[in-house]
């Protein structure tokens, strides 16, 4: 059984339109990190990466590029990329709690109430990229279908 496509729901009008969404904002999210708000990103770089905050800055926003290209021009592969998309804001959610930890300005948070309510966002996105992509029901289905056998 091919799970390419046997295990892979159909996509809806929502779905479609959230996942178009999701990589439209990624698009513009990585070119941020590498033009305007450069500086905003570096600050919320955590002191305990073991590689330069420009370089995190700059991978970061290719990765995010590359992420919400793919979520917009590989309909075909949108599962797969749903999970590379969840698990890269599960990789850079240590960014945003540790820019709560040291109390970094960046984006407008500028108080503890601020950074910690941005916190409640990242599981969103989370569920967005799983949701809008199918990747949490061909997960589902592929793991019935496993029960079934």
């Amino acid at each position: 059984m091919d799970s390419d496509t046997s295990l892979t729901p159909p996509s809806s009008a929502p779905r479609t339109v959230g996942r178009l969404a999701l990589g439209a904002f990624l698009v513009f999210a990585g070119i941020s990190h590498l033009t305007f708000a450069r500086t905003e990103f570096l600050a919320q770089v955590p002191r305990w990466v073991p590689v330069t905050p420009d370089t995190v800055v700059v991978v970061s926003g290719v990765m995010e590029i590359s992420l919400g290209g793919a979520l917009l021009v590989l309909p075909g592969r949108r599962v797969q990329v749903g999970w590379l998309v969840a698990a890269f804001f599960v990789a850079i959610f240590p960014g945003n709690i540790s820019q709560l930890v040291t109390r970094t300005d960046a984006f407008g948070l500028d108080s503890d109430q601020a950074r910690a309510v941005r916190l409640l966002f990242q599981p969103l996105l989370v569920v967005w990229a799983l949701w809008s992509t199918g990747a949490w029901a061909a997960f589902r289905a592929a793991r019935a279908e496993r029960t079934r056998v």
